[in-house]
């Protein structure tokens, strides 16, 4: 992005003006670099197309930009349920989807026709070789319009696009309750009362009499689970249990994101150590995004939390202004934090910085970004690793906010990183 980019960026969000900028020059100039990339990777989007609809739309007012993005999930939805059925009813859905389960979490949900082809072989002569190929393309046509419902809520905290989540989160809740069926790990949906918040979160244990180490993972300020959950399915058989949540203070939450967000976490550990197929003495945290900042202060305050990954964490140089942030983050921040006004918001932010608390994080710690963060600030993750005790950094050249680039090896290298620390397997 070109100076003259980012200064078009902040003069229009100092001057709230971004809507009538989009209007003219359509929504992409004023989105973070990483967008398209952030969701096609999700969805199986094809980047080119995706692109194209962003700049297509030409306005982030809460009614437009919804119904733009709800219309293209409901084309897919459509062409889901010309397989399916009524994707609403679990037990017809299951019945459809659980024999390919397998196939379908092996590969995110999202299968190459050659992987496909392998099963069909593998099943030759039966019922299940035939109807292959057509599942694997309507989940892929789901996980599509789970995908571009999320774009809908981006970033949250306004009627339309908190409907849009909560879509998504029943289309998704329905697909993962289906394909559980056919796994051999035990897929939940779990309530957890922390006393000032509900959490809603996904547990995936191994099919397994001992008891496993877990891993708590969370997302950034506008992520959510089923963005968390998808990538993870390929892990499903690596003996690693993982409790997905969304960090407090999106979406679902009623209360701001604060300092004191951090006994949502402990009571989220509390649960995850009290449960007697968990070994208490393997807990580990990944977070992406701001939910590596929680990974980062939860491993400095709960020794509990024996490893952890934080990707993109912004720590401390963050926290203060950057030329050519969108105002769709500003107003994200703002509504995540609970601040009212600019310097409320400054604030708030200064008042999260970990700078000082660094050397507290004494347990192994991988942190991972792009040596190229255009949202946050790279130096924060260098910065949060050259402080803590035994840290690790794997900065990937040339990439962006939380490496999506590189999403695939810097996910399979923190699982393997991940599963050392933890002794899975042992």
């Amino acid at each position: 992005m070109t100076i003259k980019q980012r200064l078009l960026i902040t003069a229009c969000a100092a001057t709230g003006t971004t809507e009538r900028a989009a209007a003219r020059q359509g929504a992409a100039g004023f989105l973070p670099a990483l967008f398209v990339q952030r969701y096609a990777n999700m969805g199986g989007l094809d980047g080119e197309r995706f692109a194209r609809q962003i700049r297509d739309c030409r306005s982030f007012e809460d009614a437009r930009w919804c119904a733009y993005w709800n219309g293209i999930a409901g084309e897919h939805l459509r062409r889901a349920e010309e397989v399916l059925g009524d994707i609403t009813d679990r037990e017809t859905l299951q019945r459809h989807v659980a024999p390919y389960a397998r196939l379908l979490a092996d590969h995110s949900l999202v299968v190459p026709a050659e992987a496909v082809s392998r099963f069909a072989e593998q099943h030759a002569g039966t019922e299940g070789a035939q109807r292959a190929l057509e599942v694997v393309g309507a989940v892929a046509e789901l996980l599509a319009a789970i995908t571009y419902l999320q774009v809908s809520a981006f970033p949250g905290g306004t009627p339309h696009r908190l409907e849009a989540y909560r879509h998504s989160r029943r289309v998704f809740d329905a697909l993962a309750t289906a394909f559980a069926a056919g796994l051999d790990t035990v897929v939940e949906q779990i309530s957890i009362d922390t006393g000032s918040e509900v959490v809603e979160a996904y547990r995936c244990l191994p099919a397994t009499d001992r008891p496993c180490p877990v891993v708590v993972v969370t997302n950034g300020l506008e992520g959510t689970v089923q963005e968390l959950l998808v990538p993870l399915l390929r892990y499903h058989a690596s003996g690693l249990g993982v409790l997905v949540m969304e960090m407090p203070g999106s979406y679902a939450y009623a209360e701001p994101m604060s300092s004191a967000s951090a006994a949502v976490y402990r009571r989220v550990i509390d649960t995850v150590a009290g449960d007697p197929r968990v070994d208490p003495e393997r807990i580990g945290m990944v977070g992406v995004s701001f939910g590596g900042y929680w990974a980062a202060r939860m491993a400095a305050t709960d020794r509990r939390i024996r490893c952890a990954v934080a990707c993109g964490a912004p720590t401390d140089r963050s926290f203060w202004p950057k030329l050519g942030l969108p105002e769709i983050i500003l107003d994200a921040l703002a509504d995540v934090t609970g601040a009212t006004t600019p310097v409320g918001l400054l604030c708030r932010l200064r008042r999260l910085s970990l700078r000082d608390r660094y050397r507290e994080i004494t347990q192994p710690l991988l942190v991972i970004n792009g040596d190229n963060d255009t949202l946050l600030s790279t130096r924060d993750s260098i910065e949060l690793a050259a402080g803590a005790r035994h840290a690790e950094l794997r900065l990937y050249p040339g990439d962006d906010h939380c490496a999506m680039a590189n999403y695939r090896d810097w996910l399979d290298y923190s699982q393997q990183w991940i599963a050392g620390h933890l002794a899975v397997g042992d």
